[in-house]
């Protein structure tokens, strides 16, 4: 019976440091940087920040529970003291076992903990989960007279859901390439330069743009951007003599393997809204506005002018008709598989890489359990996509 006290008391002033460490380090870790760390995929960060949501309950609760680990680790120890040993011996047994509990269960335990926010936290939050959960209802046990309180709050665990997934936009945000979020050359609008005001005034109602990029030989020769408020003073002012080269505003030329977030900072800076993407050649790759890098953060933004374009539409049998331009990220996320997105941006140039051309109306190419029917070719272009989730034996394969 010493033996399994002694046990007993060794192992209980063990957990109860291990307990002093892991709250001095969740109380010195921030919730923002375990928001963070549950973004990047961290189980125990996501256990962690939930915690955090009542600072001020966790040191009561934590305390609850330590000090009775440490009373009846001390209570062990003191028996198993008093039946092993007699007269002065006691005495010295009883002052090594305060030394004890108070070093090893209290002040060593508490200065690890502080110097290691995050790690012990992360490490012991099962731990931390279950000391605060018990000492949290003894501590209304204390205080109300045992009214039960602990009810879960779904609302709290929405909100965590929700800063969650703000934050992963973020870290998407930051490593997202401005070739991923641009309008492709395809679908860009633009302006001859010798185009007069009647011309101009016609694309504009048709498109409804506020800024329209002028090109001079071609669409890999922009020369500059026109703004629909500058028309609006030719108008205002009667001249009729005016062509779309004459009132030219500059416009930036980027790379497309620019981050967004540093394109975001330089259109702050400069004032502009539009810069053109341009391919490893000094081609025209494409099209991008201040819109667009906002977008790709918070999600699609849409005014009252704006006529809201579906990219994938789920049909009655189960499958997708997708856009030739809907992301392959996207596209992973709507099926939840796992899909190449380092070499394609789009599920077009996904179903363009497996065929290896052009592919025609009617053709079906394999991916994993995806089954990619193209619907629509619009000239060189993949216009539309059926995506069909199929059983990983269908032999339905056509990568000619």
């Amino acid at each position: 019976m010493i033996t399994v006290a002694v046990v007993l008391a060794v192992v209980l002033v063990g957990v109860a440091g291990f307990l002093r460490a892991a709250g001095a380090s969740l109380i010195g870790t921030p919730r923002a940087d375990a928001l963070h760390d549950a973004a990047e995929g961290s189980e125990n960060a996501g256990r962690i920040a939930h915690l955090l949501e009542d600072p001020a309950s966790i040191a009561p609760s934590v305390n609850v529970a330590h000090v009775f680990l440490l009373v009846v680790g001390t209570a062990a120890g003191t028996w198993a003291a008093t039946r092993a040993a007699e007269g002065v011996a006691v005495v010295a047994w009883l002052v090594a076992i305060a030394l004890a509990v108070v070093l090893a269960g209290d002040l060593i335990p508490r200065a690890i903990g502080r110097s290691r926010s995050r790690r012990f936290a992360y490490r012991f939050a099962q731990l931390l989960e279950t000391a605060i959960a018990v000492g949290a209802r003894a501590v209304r046990l204390g205080t109300d007279d045992g009214e039960d309180s602990d009810r879960p709050d779904q609302d709290e665990d929405e909100d965590d859901a929700e800063e969650i997934e703000l934050i992963s936009s973020v870290l998407e945000f930051s490593e997202t390439l401005v070739r991923e979020v641009m309008v492709p050359r395809t679908d860009m609008v633009v302006a001859g330069a010798e185009l007069d005001l009647t011309a101009l005034l016609a694309i504009v109602e048709e498109n409804g743009f506020s800024r329209i990029p002028v090109v001079g030989e071609g669409i890999d020769d922009v020369v500059g951007v026109l703004i629909v408020k500058d028309l609006l003073r030719i108008l205002t002012s009667g001249s009729r003599d005016f062509t779309a080269g004459g009132m030219l505003r500059p416009i930036d030329f980027v790379p497309e393997t620019k981050r967004v977030p540093d394109l975001l900072r330089e259109m702050q800076a400069s004032k502009s809204h539009m810069a053109v993407v341009v391919d490893e050649y000094g081609g025209t790759a494409g099209l991008v506005t201040i819109e667009d890098l906002l977008e790709e953060l918070v999600g699609e933004i849409v005014d009252e002018f704006d006529d809201e374009e579906l990219l994938v539409t789920q049909r009655a049998d189960g499958s997708w008709l997708v856009d030739g331009r809907f992301s392959v990220s996207d596209l992973a996320e709507l099926t939840g598989l796992d899909l190449p997105d380092d070499e394609w941006d789009t599920v077009g140039g996904l179903v363009l890489g497996l065929a290896g051309r052009v592919p025609h109306e009617g053709e079906k190419f394999g991916i994993g359990d995806l089954l990619l029917d193209v619907s629509r070719v619009q000239g060189r272009r993949i216009g539309q996509v059926v995506v069909t989730q199929r059983p990983r034996e269908d032999p339905t394969l056509d990568r000619s």
